[in-house]
């Protein structure tokens, strides 16, 4: 894993009553996922919320690790998406799967041969991308849209992979949140 930069989370808690803030812990965030085919990238989850509104509480990345975030919450990642040279022609259905399996959403994948990009994905969540590094294909089924560092994307439920056509890493930072 020593392509993949640890990501440095800071949760802040209030102390003396609610008179004080502090930091609570600061340090890598413990929750790293790689996918074994797909050499340097990685999801790192950040902060997990069940509800809306949140609690104010002081972890939350014990709850179980998927794609999604759970029923009426939020999800806080970071992904760093490799070059797809790296991997491109040697991942297939099985790769894909064992993925999404692992991640703990195997439901979310739509990978299908005639599929524009085998980690096509589709959840039911309102999700703002944040391209912080580097540049990213956004694939969709009917287009694909260039992004490079500043650009925002808004899904909205909707099917969709990232395509790393460069020759450097392409960092991401994601908000997701559970739709109807």
């Amino acid at each position: 894993m020593s392509d993949i930069k640890p990501i440095r989370r800071i949760v802040v808690r209030d102390y003396d009553n609610g008179t004080k803030s502090g930091a609570l812990s600061d340090g890598p965030s413990p929750d790293v996922h790689t996918d074994p085919a797909r050499p340097g990238f990685a999801a790192t989850r950040l902060w997990v919320t069940d509800q809306t509104p949140a609690r104010i509480q002081n972890e939350t990345l014990n709850a179980p690790h998927t794609i999604e975030p759970p029923k009426a919450g939020s999800l806080c990642r970071y992904l760093q998406i490799p070059p797809d040279a790296a991997w491109k022609g040697k991942v297939g259905s099985k790769e894909v799967q064992a993925y999404f399996a692992s991640i703990g959403s195997p439901g979310a994948s739509t990978y299908a041969g005639s599929a524009p990009h085998p980690y096509m994905q589709k959840t039911r969540t309102l999700d703002f991308a944040l391209i912080i590094e580097g540049e990213v294909t956004l694939v969709l089924d009917l287009e694909e849209v260039k992004l490079s560092a500043g650009d925002t994307v808004v899904l909205r439920g909707s099917n969709h992979a990232w395509s790393n056509r460069s020759d450097k890493p392409c960092i991401i930072a994601m908000s997701m949140h559970d739709a109807a």
